[in-house]
């Protein structure tokens, strides 16, 4: 079907339809990545009715710019007659009422951004985030949406929103509601499973080596875990979408729904899995934090501007926290798994030179502008590494001062039944049931915690819970330049240079191409580049820049060739052993 065969005269649809808003997405060029779609606005008595598609999507605090996939704009009234209509905004469509009518919009879609879980047609399939492909219009937002697709006979859709009248038509209370429920459509895996009442459907896009009896496990225990935290479930339905492809990764939560991709080899390592299965976890906790309680900014969602929060560290962070206890609650991680991830995230932190000028509250409003790179390591932080450690290091903090029995869980659990949309929460919120949960005033921690850099002493904070955080066994002091390089060719080229380190202060910066260390050629990577030398040594070192060569004198630092690690302690007190098991739910590994 193309373009022309959307216009159909608004008299050909029946009456009770006429109050919902109406969309239909045709695809019919799955091999060019493109779809065709129409909607249809109720009767409108205004002088003109602003479309518009939005600029960023729910998930992700970014602006993506998505109107710049649309062509062939046309707008017609009840008639079939053509309406006068321009562009007031990048986003934006004015169409012009002579009269009262209603509105029919047809427009062609470009779908080509998996990577952004916005929007992608090919020859198997479509992932359908609204956001990518509809249009809405302020003045119908909260009126009933239906969603019919003309996809391929063989095609599958599955979606969080309820089946419509056949199998690729769906309904939605309002435009919000469409927004946050993708739609998957193509040649896909489907299965259904039952939990405690609810319903689940697990749908696969994509050849992998992923294990389906696994993952259909795992989830299975893994939904049974939002007790632990909250009195009630939000959803009768959940819908697990996962693509197995090759280069697009990262995950997206939704309202009773989530969409994960991996690269399509990268599920059978145990490493690997167990990231896969955490980032399920992260989505299925997303259904209440940010789903169902969220940040004072983000409500209502405004989809042509950015919602500022100063939160988004409780909304991502404590989300990445609270993952790892889940998964081990649930026996899908072993502890020393947990203890693995950790050390990862605290080992991170401690590489960031950022974490010294960006605190929480600033990284979260500052999400939409934030940039990684060089000068994002040394000059910033994020909202999950941060919000993460900050939520770990609240979690012991409420633990110690109640001996085991107020824990961040019971933050969440207030919030979610004190905040519920379409309400909303700010700091002094969160604050005030710190007080109500605790009986302590968390004012001056939250100065020194969220809203300036935080800085965490890792071995006081895990000694209360019977852990340590210490070189392994056998760990060697190295040479290091803090630096990050990459091989290429017989070069090494600095991709990041820590603020204030020797390297730093020595002159390089990112994007020199280092050609020898002391007059000796540097090898396949750093550490071996380094390996002729030791801490404290004074070093020539000669590098590329702007085609031109160069040299300098840096003083090396010392490091050791493996990072620290948390393991617990060999003989734990009674009160350590108690708060471990508060905090984790598992028994301590060394308890008496």
């Amino acid at each position: 079907m193309h373009l022309k065969n959307l216009l159909l005269p608004v008299s050909l649809v029946s009456l009770s339809v006429l109050a919902d808003v109406e969309y239909t997405l045709t695809i019919d060029q799955p091999d060019h990545h493109l779809g065709n779609v129409s909607v249809l606005f109720p009767k409108s008595a205004q002088a003109h009715l602003d479309v518009k598609l939005p600029d960023w999507r729910t998930g992700r605090y970014e602006v993506l710019d998505l109107a710049n996939g649309i062509r062939y704009f046309n707008a017609t009234d009840h008639e079939g007659k053509a309406l006068k209509w321009h562009k007031i905004d990048k986003s934006t469509w004015r169409v012009h009422l002579d009269d009262p009518s209603q509105v029919q919009v047809t427009y062609q879609v470009y779908a080509n951004q998996l990577a952004k879980r916005v929007r992608h047609i090919d020859d198997s399939h479509a992932f359908i985030d609204a956001s990518g492909f509809f249009m809405f219009s302020d003045s119908f937002r909260q009126e009933p949406v239906k969603v019919a697709l003309d996809v391929p006979k063989q095609w599958r859709s599955i979606s969080g929103m309820e089946f419509a009248g056949n199998k690729h038509t769906f309904s939605a209370a309002n435009y919000d509601v469409l927004v946050d429920s993708p739609i998957e459509t193509g040649v896909n895996e489907h299965h259904k499973f039952s939990v405690d009442g609810r319903e689940y459907e697990l749908v696969i896009w994509g050849e992998g080596n992923y294990d389906v009896q696994q993952m259909l496990d795992d989830l299975k225990k893994l939904v049974k875990t939002g007790s632990l935290i909250w009195d009630e479930y939000p959803y009768r339905r959940f819908v697990f979408m996962v693509h197995a492809t090759s280069g697009a990764r990262g995950a997206t939560e939704h309202l009773n729904s989530t969409i994960i991709q991996r690269h399509r080899d990268t599920f059978a390592k145990r490493e690997d899995y167990l990231s896969f299965i955490a980032t399920a976890a992260h989505e299925f906790i997303h259904t209440w934090n940010v789903k169902n309680y969220r940040p004072a900014g983000l409500v209502p969602y405004d989809y042509l501007n950015p919602n500022y929060s100063d939160l988004l560290w409780l909304s991502e962070g404590s989300t990445s926290y609270l993952e790892d206890y889940l998964l081990l609650s649930a026996d899908i991680m072993s502890h020393d798994e947990f203890f693995k991830n950790l050390s990862n995230t605290i080992n991170r932190h401690l590489d960031k030179p950022g974490r010294e000028v960006q605190s929480a509250a600033h990284t979260s409003f500052d999400k939409w502008i934030n940039q990684g790179g060089d000068h994002g390591l040394n000059y910033s932080t994020n909202i999950y590494l941060e919000g993460s450690l900050i939520s770990m290091a609240l979690d012991i903090d409420l633990l110690a001062n109640s001996d085991g029995k107020v824990s961040y869980r019971d933050v969440h659990k207030q919030l979610y039944n004190q905040y519920k949309l379409p309400k909303s929460f700010t700091s002094k919120d969160v604050k005030d049931i710190l007080k109500q949960v605790s009986g302590k005033d968390y004012s001056q921690w939250w100065q020194q915690h969220v809203d300036s850099p935080v800085e965490l002493d890792f071995d006081t904070l895990l000694d209360k819970v019977g852990l340590e955080f210490t070189y392994p066994e056998g760990a060697k002091t190295i040479a290091s330049l803090a630096v990050i390089a990459k091989s290429e060719g017989q070069l090494l080229t600095l991709q990041h240079v820590a603020r204030d380190s020797s390297a730093w202060q020595a002159g390089l910066t990112a994007g020199d191409k280092v050609v020898a260390f002391g007059g000796h050629h540097v090898r396949d990577s750093l550490v071996d580049s380094l390996a002729y030398f030791k801490g404290g040594d004074t070093v020539k070192v000669d590098f590329i820049r702007r085609d031109k060569l160069m040299s300098t004198k840096v003083k090396l630092e010392q490091d050791f060739d493996k990072q620290k690690r948390i393991q617990a302690l060999a003989s734990p007190s009674e009160s350590q052993q108690r708060l471990f098991k508060a905090w984790t739910g598992i028994t301590h590994p060394k308890a008496q």
